[in-house]
């Protein structure tokens, strides 16, 4: 079996690399955590959510999941959103999608895909929800982007009605909510015009164009 040598090879060139343009780098770094923003990205090995905004450590407070879904119930995001709204005071929470997305491709068939369905079904119900609009697309291709797009409309939404940020913003607290989407064929970040940045009625339902 590799014994992985070549890992630790890389992480002493990166540490120096690091170590070259900035001596006190990890020293300062290891005093505070102080990042501004939140990610809320897939767990996709090709979207790095530091790398492809150009952010070193420190700077960005990350979680990700398959189809970087904001659900609930689930107790690990929802603890990541309140240690960085509450403690870390991120003015910035970000669901990045991206194109080319496994999960979301997935959620668009009925085929077997074990324990993930469970998953999923969070998916295909933003699938239901725009049935018409995406069935209404060319091929598989441009249903699968399109429901990609969707489900970081939704998940932003999900975000804003969460307890944490509902109270953030009870008490004024800066804080803005964005939906974006990443192209793996390119590299680039795609604004989906989605933000949020306060309650817009008496049910915290916010309101914001959908793509």
């Amino acid at each position: 079996m590799q014994n992985l040598l070549h890992l630790f090879e890389n992480n002493k060139k990166w540490a120096e690399d690091i170590l070259r343009e900035d001596p006190d780098f990890f020293q300062k770094l290891s005093k505070q955590q102080n990042p501004e923003y939140l990610w809320i990205g897939c767990s996709d090995s090709r979207v790095p959510a530091n790398e492809i905004v150009g952010l070193l450590p420190g700077e960005i407070f990350v979680h990700r999941n398959i189809a970087n879904v904001v659900v609930h119930t689930d107790l690990n995001c929802l603890s990541v959103i309140q240690y960085a709204v509450e403690v870390l005071k991120v003015k910035h929470i970000i669901v990045c999608g991206h194109y080319g997305c496994g999960g979301i491709k997935a959620a668009l068939t009925n085929d077997d895909h074990g324990i993930i369905d469970n998953w999923l079904r969070h998916i295909k119900d933003v699938y239901r929800l725009y049935k018409n609009q995406i069935d209404a697309a060319d091929d598989f291709v441009a249903k699968a982007d399109l429901l990609c797009e969707l489900n970081v409309v939704e998940q932003v939404l999900n975000v804003c009605q969460t307890t944490m940020v509902q109270n953030a913003w009870k008490r004024q607290q800066e804080l803005a909510v964005h939906g974006w989407i990443y192209s793996i064929a390119n590299g680039i970040i795609k604004d989906l015009n989605v933000k949020v940045t306060g309650q817009a009625d008496e049910y915290g339902a916010p309101s914001f164009p959908t793509p």
